[in-house]
């Protein structure tokens, strides 16, 4: 229930005090023959707050610095065809080496770090969501990630697991030749 207090429709709207500089100054000069004594708000040397923004946002925009052309915020075709045609020979490499190998780990950070600089790069185009190329390496690299995440670098993925993974690669990469 409402306070009889709180503003109820019959009450008048009252305006608004106008603002009052926060400061003020003092400048005071002294001579041998007179004294004399400046005192000036910061109002008058200040804009206020809103103003300076509303005139920076509209110098500073980005609509009229760059122009927004979606061409070129996203990423070309052959880019994206390329750096995924370099995470899926990454992550073919990367999980046939042999447990045994001592580049395992490293090839692992690698491979993490790749499959995280494509996941954010292409995650936010939307004309990509929809690829089967980019839902089959993202599912891939999910898979990975997760796997060596949970059981650690130098962790051999089971058979089962590593044989979904190549095969989502295997479709991710006639996708990406049909342009998908």
């Amino acid at each position: 229930m409402a306070s009889p207090t709180l503003l109820t429709p019959t009450s008048k709207p009252t305006p608004l005090s106008p603002l009052k500089p926060k400061f003020t100054t003092t400048i005071t000069s002294s001579s041998s023959t007179s004294t004399t004594t400046t005192t000036t708000s910061a109002a008058a040397f200040q804009p206020r707050r809103r103003e300076f923004l509303s005139l920076a946002t509209s110098i500073l925009s980005p609509a009229w610095l760059f122009p927004f052309t979606p061409a070129a915020l996203a990423a070309s075709d052959e880019e994206y065809v390329k750096e995924s045609e370099e995470v899926i020979n990454r992550v073919r490499n990367t999980i046939n080496m042999d447990k045994t190998d001592p580049n395992v780990a490293s090839a692992v950070a690698e491979l993490r770090e790749t499959s995280n600089y494509w996941v954010a790069k292409y995650r936010r185009e939307k004309s990509l969501l929809g690829r089967a190329s980019f839902r089959d390496i993202y599912s891939a690299l999910n898979a990975v990630s997760g796997h060596y995440i949970s059981f650690g670098p130098t962790a051999p993925i089971p058979a089962k697991r590593k044989a979904r993974i190549l095969e989502e690669v295997d479709t991710a990469e006639k996708a990406l030749l049909r342009g998908r």
